[in-house]
């Protein structure tokens, strides 16, 4: 897997940027508060399933992509920090 971009990135590139408005417009029309979108925007936080229903009205995309995005960037990032080597599969007797 490579190193996916966290959704905030994403969110500023292909969203906000090309729309031109403010951060603290769209926190409105996501109805969220600007701290909350900006923490997104700026990798402090993720999409969660409540802002993946937010993020699919106002820019459309699914939910499920939105988060699938979040999850792509979360797997990457743990797999940078957890050792699984040692693990073994169980198999059935």
């Amino acid at each position: 897997m490579f190193n996916p971009p966290h959704p905030g990135e994403i969110i500023r590139e292909f969203c906000v940027e090309p729309l031109k408005i403010s951060i603290t417009d769209l926190s409105m029309a996501l109805g969220v508060s600007r701290k909350t979108f900006s923490a997104l925007l700026n990798g402090r936080s993720g999409i969660s399933p409540e802002m993946a229903l937010r993020l699919s009205k106002v820019f459309g995309r699914t939910p499920e992509g939105w988060l699938r995005l979040q999850i792509q960037y979360d797997l990457w990032k743990t797999r940078q920090s957890i050792d699984i080597e040692g693990l073994k599969r169980i198999e059935a007797a």
